[in-house]
Formats: structure tokens, sequence, C-alpha cells
């Protein structure tokens, strides 16, 4: 059963706060962030709040950014135990053969998950990328359908992957807003920054092959707070990134697509980065992860679980608003079913103010549960009808 589409959902409550409300957005100018560029988007990632774009829904190849699509799909089979970091992945011919840029990796040469990911997280290696998508998908293509299969669960209309790597390619490309998407969608794991916000390392650091790593996005070094996500550069993509930096307790996600040159890439992107911080503020609710009631599952090993948090959950304001009566909205599902996977959705988390919807994320199961044995199942109904006789 496809939890995701469970469409039955009940089990209400209104808790209240006092917190900012963002207003006014429509009705003011619009900033010139993004002269240079092609296309561009800004927006704060808990609430996933736009807060400047242009031509954000243009379809334009996306280069290297792609690998926030490929990165996601590794978290994603770390996250789930499909995948481990210290598993060792083995270079295939194909991988090995890529051009532009690599890590170069030699054909049987193997690394461990945690290696691959440094290799295309600060070094973009398209041939770390492509072991990965085969390690993962068992080929190149079927790890494109895993991404295209993304891309269409998260909403994303104007996204289409041809390669795990952005090389060019006709028909692969992506817009400034979907970007932005799969980037807010990929900080939800953590631990992604630990590789995107790694200026400089090394591999192979213990052979004769030791191989020095610059992460492709300097802001990681030169603009306080960035710590990721991707660049991208092809001559018919231009220069490409999406970057992403949190300050006082805010994260923005800023993407560019078609600058004429790095530096004007980097100076628009700092452009949006600075417009997000002096004029915005977060108010953090929830961490990720945090409990917010028990879902009843019907046949499992066990009768609830807890639902979680997907993400981090904020409310976002202008500098210096403030409002009273924000209200909390926990939706839990009444039509669940084991076997239930971790992560699956089990609810919906909303902050209302006067009947309009601030935030809205999905509250997911922090475990599985297996689907109970018959032997379970009869204990448990036949506890029923005991208790049921006895108030006779």
């Amino acid at each position: 059963m496809n939890l995701k589409k469970i469409g039955s959902l009940m089990l209400v409550f209104f808790i209240c706060f006092t917190f900012g409300i963002p207003a006014g957005y429509a009705k003011e100018g619009k900033p010139n962030l993004a002269d240079e560029s092609r296309s561009a988007i800004l927006i704060e990632r808990d609430t996933g709040k736009v807060l400047f774009e242009k031509n954000s829904n243009e379809k334009l190849p996306p280069a290297s950014m792609t690998k926030i699509m490929t990165m996601l799909l590794i978290m994603e089979a770390l996250d789930e135990g499909r995948l481990k970091m210290d598993e060792k992945v083995r270079t295939s011919e194909y991988a090995a053969s890529m051009g532009g840029s690599q890590i170069f990796l030699a054909a049987g040469e193997e690394m461990t998950v945690e290696q691959m990911l440094k290799g295309i997280a600060i070094g973009s290696g398209n041939d770390a990328s492509v072991a990965m998508a085969e390690q993962i998908g068992g080929s190149e293509e079927a790890f494109v359908k895993m991404m295209n299969d993304k891309a269409k669960e998260l909403g994303l209309r104007n996204t289409v992957f041809k390669n795990t790597t952005g090389l060019p390619v006709k028909g692969h490309y992506s817009t400034a807003y979907d970007m932005a998407i799969m980037a807010k969608e990929l900080l939800k794991y953590e631990k992604i920054t630990k590789f995107t916000g790694t200026y400089e390392d090394y591999l192979r650091e213990d052979s004769d092959k030791k191989f020095w790593l610059v992460n492709t996005n300097k802001l990681v070094r030169f603009y306080p707070g960035v710590d990721g996500l991707k660049t991208g550069f092809t001559t018919e993509a231009k220069y490409c990134l999406t970057a992403t930096a949190q300050k006082d307790g805010m994260r923005a996600i800023a993407v560019v697509f078609g600058a004429p040159t790095s530096k004007a890439r980097n100076a628009q992107v700092t452009k949006m980065l600075d417009f997000a911080f002096s004029q915005y503020q977060s108010h953090p609710m929830f961490k990720k992860g945090h409990p917010l009631g028990k879902a009843v599952i019907s046949k499992g090993e066990k009768r609830t679980i807890n639902a979680v948090t997907s993400e981090s959950v904020s409310l976002l304001t202008r500098k210096g608003e403030n409002v009273q009566d924000v209200k909390q909205k926990i939706i839990l599902s009444k039509s669940l079913k084991a076997p239930v996977e971790k992560g699956d959705k089990v609810g919906t988390l909303k902050l209302v103010k006067d009947g309009k919807t601030l935030a809205e994320t999905q509250l997911v199961a922090d475990q599985s549960i297996k689907k109970a044995g018959w032997w379970t199942l009869y204990k448990r109904s036949f506890g029923m009808f005991t208790r049921a006789g006895s108030k006779n």
C-alpha cells in the first residue's frame, strides 16, 4: 500500500503560539538581485517561501547542479539503510570513462560511499556520480528513472533527467524553482552539508595517488554561513549555482542559471543571500524528528507509531513583524495498515493564522512496523473478546 497517497485524515489538534507572520510579499517592489542571470530564485528553506524570483520556471540545462538529485537519492538510500557510508563501491569501466569534471577513478577501483560522496559534493566528479548510480540502481539508466520518479514525487513538472551528471544531452533540463525544491529536500538530510560545506579535502590519502579536492563552490570559503550546495557549468548552460547559507537560525537557498562568468554567478548569489538575511527572520518551531502524536496502525506488530516532523519547521517574517494567534494543526491518518516503513507519511502538520496556512509539512513514521503474525492477531482479538465479555 502506498502510504504517501493516503487521503483519509483525522485527529485534529490546535495549539496557539505567538509568532510573526509574513505579510505583503506580493506588494513589495522586486529588488534587482539577478540582472546577469537567465533565471534565478531565492527561498527560505523551512517554509519554502519565495523571497525573489526571475524567470524561475524557465526550462534550462542545469549542468552539474543535476548532482543535487543524485546526492538526494544517495542520502535517501543511506537513511533507509539500503546503503552504508563505509560500504565499498567498485568503479565500472563505463563510470571510469566519464569526461568533464572527475576524480579520475580507474576501472575496478574501489572507494567507500563516504569517499564517493566527497568526490561528488566537493569535486563534482562525474565518474563518482555514475559509480554511485550503478551501486544504488544497478545501472545508470535505472538510477535516472529513480531521479525522474523522485522529481514527480516532489511535484516538479519542469524537470527531466537524462543522466546523473549534467553532461550535455538533449532533453535534460530543469528550472530554478525545481532546483530550489530539490535543494530543500536534500537539506532534510543534515549530514549532507558535512560534504557540500567542505572547501578542501583529499582522496587516496595513504597512497601515491593522493588527490586534492577543492570545492567548486568558492562561496563556501568566502561567504559566512554558506555550506553548499552545487555549482554547474557547460558551454550551453553557462555558469550555474545552487547555494545555501544559514544565519541566526534561518536557512536560505539561492539558485542562479545562466550567468556569464563565475564571478557574476557568485556576485548574484551573494546579493540574494544578503537580501534574505537583512530583510527576513525565521522563528524555529520544531526540529526534524520532533514527535507530534501517535498514529494508529491496523494489523501491525505495534498498534501505534510516533508521527514525527519530516524536516525542521519554522515561521518566516519580515524583520520586526510580530503577530499573535498562530495555531498548530496536526492531522493524523485514520487508515494506516501494516507494514509501515520508517519515513512513510502518517500525517500532516499545518501552521494556521485566520484560516490561512502559513506552513505545511509531512509527519512521518519514526520507525518501521511489520505486519503482525496470525498468533499476535489471535491473541489481540482474544483479549478484545475477553474484555468485552467481562463487561456483561
